[in-house]
């Protein structure tokens, strides 16, 4: 008999385990994807369009994203928008979200795929630090934003591009940006990560009964271009020795598609994924006087009304 590994080590056996797949058709669906144009996000934008969605590319550098769209329109004849936004600046977001809500009815999948990994403590323009702004801050403000876009779909589905490096932990909501504590790449990354699924189980709570669902997913240990706003020998390290290690970003793309599109999936609230595999987070990550804490304090953080 197998013995089971701990909650905490079976992303070990799920990393290598056949993902589940799906051939579920998106036609008709519009997907909203930040984070579009290189990495995970592309490579999600890329299976939904090739399972029919329409795609609205969120993503800061206009003429990526004009690049992207030129390629997918070409292949999957699905219309392609792009709206930028630097998602270290909170107003951007708010500008974009705007936009979004005056241009579309309804949003029907919305991947939450932007993200960032500093080795160093950066602080956005806004004073934020960088890495929790960029991978939770900004995300909190377009899905809360969005939700009765999302809601109006009547069964919406919301992934959330999250980590096992979530488990790093790094979080202290009375330090969220790091002015006290000495700031290493790992926790500060794992810091945003954990904020990002304590405030995915709330809304998670909120949609319940709506019919649109939220999950957060780790996208498999593949090659991106994270990490490479660091320095050179940073990204000398990334581009030939961690990369050697890691798999195709494809897979990335593939799992989102299964649980985007999977009638399976259609009622998954809630629930953390390494791929296709559902796993119990870090402790860190549950902990419900947590959950409604950064909830408040994502809200005020953003602007939003309390």
């Amino acid at each position: 008999m197998n013995k089971q590994l701990p909650d905490e080590l079976i992303f070990l056996q799920n990393r290598n385990a056949v993902q589940k797949k799906t051939n579920a058709r998106l036609d008709g669906k519009i997907s909203l994807i930040s984070g579009s144009t290189s990495g995970v996000g592309l490579s999600a934008v890329r299976a939904l369009a090739a399972a029919g969605s329409d795609i609205v590319m969120l993503c800061r550098n206009p003429n990526k994203g004009a690049v992207v769209k030129n390629e997918i329109e070409n292949l999957h004849h699905v219309k392609v928008d792009v709206i930028t936004a630097d998602f270290s600046r909170l107003e951007e977001v708010r500008k974009a979200t705007s936009r979004i809500i005056q241009a579309y009815p309804r949003i029907d999948i919305l991947v939450n795929s932007a993200g960032m990994h500093s080795t160093t403590r950066q602080v956005s323009a806004e004073g934020f630090e960088l890495v929790f702004c960029v991978n939770h801050l900004a995300q909190f403000l377009l899905t809360y934003s969005l939700l009765e876009l999302l809601i109006s779909s009547k069964n919406a589905r919301i992934i959330q591009v999250s980590s096992e490096g979530h488990r790093f932990g790094g979080l202290d909501r009375s330090d969220l940006h790091w002015e006290r504590r000495f700031y290493t790449g790992l926790r500060g990354y794992g810091a945003s990560k954990t904020a990002q699924m304590l405030t995915t189980w709330k809304f998670a709570q909120i949609l319940h009964g709506s019919g649109s669902v939220i999950n957060a997913i780790h996208p498999g240990d593949v090659r991106t271009n994270i990490g490479n706003n660091n320095g050179p020998a940073y990204r000398w390290f990334l581009h030939h020795v961690t990369w050697r290690m890691l798999k195709d970003v494809s897979i990335s793309g593939e799992a989102i598609h299964y649980i985007a599109a999977a009638p399976e999936m259609a009622q998954v609230n809630g629930k953390f994924f390494h791929l296709t595999f559902e796993e119990t987070p870090a402790k860190q990550a549950l902990d419900p006087v947590a959950i409604q804490a950064m909830w408040e304090i994502s809200k005020r953080l953003t602007g939003l009304p309390l």
